[in-house]
């Protein structure tokens, strides 16, 4: 299994609110100008983030008739989505950058999640390469895209709260197994129920 992190996140995302350690607003009378950047400065809650594995691209059923030491796997498309970070419901002076890099200190990311300017598509040209000992039998070779979708709530001073919605990702990264082997990813299994040979350990977990 390889993985490609964009960012790894703390232990324990549970649907708990928590607040994010944010200046809060000052009061008096403001132009509305001034009240838009007094509020970019606001507190974010986060409520059921939610991790999910997409399934990006497949290599066709591999099988070795024999021992063999090395491999490289052509990963073709599973479909034409194109996937792109989206924030529903941003709070006036803030941007979508900004809320999906609020959500990020909020998991404690290593590495920045995928921005607004960042688009994951399908490629025509993937492909997995490995040198392992002795493949013999039946594989299974796949990449995918690690979705991460959050609810928020924004909250400045006396203004009345905003609701929203963040849907971005963390990782990308790819995966070669024995049909022997049952995948531990969402996305692996569905490699698995689409190219293992019936029968297989992979392909009944799946």
């Amino acid at each position: 299994m390889r993985t490609i992190r964009r960012g790894s996140c703390a232990a324990g995302l549970v649907a708990v609110v928590l607040a994010a350690g944010l200046t809060a607003c000052s009061g008096g009378d403001k132009s509305d100008d001034e009240g838009a950047k007094a509020c970019s400065k606001g507190t974010y809650a986060w409520s059921d983030v939610r991790r999910t594995q997409k399934l990006t691209a497949l290599a066709d059923p591999i099988v070795f008739k024999k021992k063999t030491a090395s491999y490289t796997s052509h990963l073709k498309p599973v479909g034409d989505t194109v996937y792109r970070p989206k924030v529903t419901g941003v709070p006036t002076g803030a941007t979508a950058a900004g809320v999906i890099k609020q959500l990020g200190a909020y998991l404690k990311v290593e590495e920045p999640l995928a921005d607004p300017s960042e688009a994951e598509r399908p490629a025509q040209d993937e492909y997995f390469e490995t040198t392992e000992d002795d493949l013999k039998g039946a594989y299974y070779s796949w990449a995918y895209v690690g979705l991460v979708d959050a609810d928020f709530t924004y909250t400045c001073g006396s203004d009345e709260p905003v609701k929203g919605h963040v849907l971005t990702w963390d990782t990308t990264g790819s995966g070669f197994l024995s049909c022997d082997i049952p995948a531990d990813q969402a996305s692996g299994r569905a490699a698995a129920r689409k190219t293992c040979p019936e029968g297989s350990k992979a392909a009944k977990a799946a």
